[in-house]
């Protein structure tokens, strides 16, 4: 299979202070919610082959979830109406890259897969905390969305050693406080030493990795949204990934000190 890499990181969040510490939240233009980058192509291709290939892995819809996934489906439409690249018609898209996609509101996440770079994961609110109800994920990292589908936040974040009771209220509270009209984004890094989009965990509960001194990095620019109808957030993800040889000698560095094997 080809590799698919971005040639450069437009953010480093590692080298940010205000993005370098959990949870690392910045302000969002809603503008700038869905991107395009040069991998756009490449990606969107692996991404189609995922979902005809593998679809029990990278989409689960639960049933509560069908109005806050129809309300990002029309969410999604609307913004590409605006963005460049694209040309919505009735009951079809054309992409950047040229390609047509035949819409199915049927098929609301696994049609969202097939139009833009972003996975999309969509959380709710049990009545005391966020719960994730919904996702087309194609590009995870150390994650199997059917092991997380219909979990709180507490129990998909319990393999990460930075969170904590205390960062979990703390990202508790940051969801409830999200309004429609302020999203927000981070940004995480990782360090791989192959270049797989699709990259759950090599074991159920998630193997340990080694410290790499090459190969890849992979960051993801997550953003918050909140759906105005059903109140459900949407996170979605964006996915980097470079080359490390591709980041300047101080970038670089900084990252490999900082690295640990789930987040930083």
């Amino acid at each position: 299979m080809d590799v698919i890499l971005q040639s450069h990181l437009p953010f480093a969040p590692w080298m940010d202070p205000r993005t370098a510490r959990l949870p690392g939240i910045l302000p969002l233009d809603p503008c700038d919610w869905l991107l395009c980058d040069d991998a756009f192509a490449g990606q969107m291709a692996e991404r189609e082959r995922l979902i005809e290939a593998v679809p029990e892995r990278v989409h689960a819809l639960t049933p509560r979830a069908a109005l806050a996934a129809d309300e990002l489906y029309d969410a999604v439409l609307a913004f590409l109406e605006q963005a460049p690249g694209y040309e919505v018609g009735i009951g079809k898209v054309r992409r950047p890259d040229g390609a047509w996609v035949t819409l199915a509101r049927a098929a609301p996440l696994l049609t969202l897969g097939r139009l833009v770079q972003e996975d999309f994961c969509l959380l709710q609110h049990d009545g005391i905390q966020s719960v994730l109800t919904g996702a087309i994920l194609c590009f995870p990292a150390n994650w199997h969305l059917h092991e997380k589908i219909g979990r709180p936040l507490t129990d998909i974040h319990q393999t990460v050693d930075s969170y904590g009771p205390i960062m979990a209220a703390r990202v508790q509270r940051l969801f409830d406080a999200i309004r429609p009209d302020r999203p927000m984004w981070r940004g995480n890094a990782l360090i791989y030493d192959d270049a797989e989009l699709f990259h759950p965990p090599t074991s159920l509960i998630g193997a340990s990795r080694p410290m790499v001194t090459r190969g890849f990095v992979r960051s993801e620019r997550q953003s918050l949204m909140k759906l105005p109808l059903t109140g459900a957030v949407v996170f979605s993800i964006h996915t980097y990934l470079v080359a490390m040889e591709s980041l300047a000698p101080e970038v670089a560095g900084a990252l490999k000190r900082l690295y640990q094997p789930k987040t930083f």
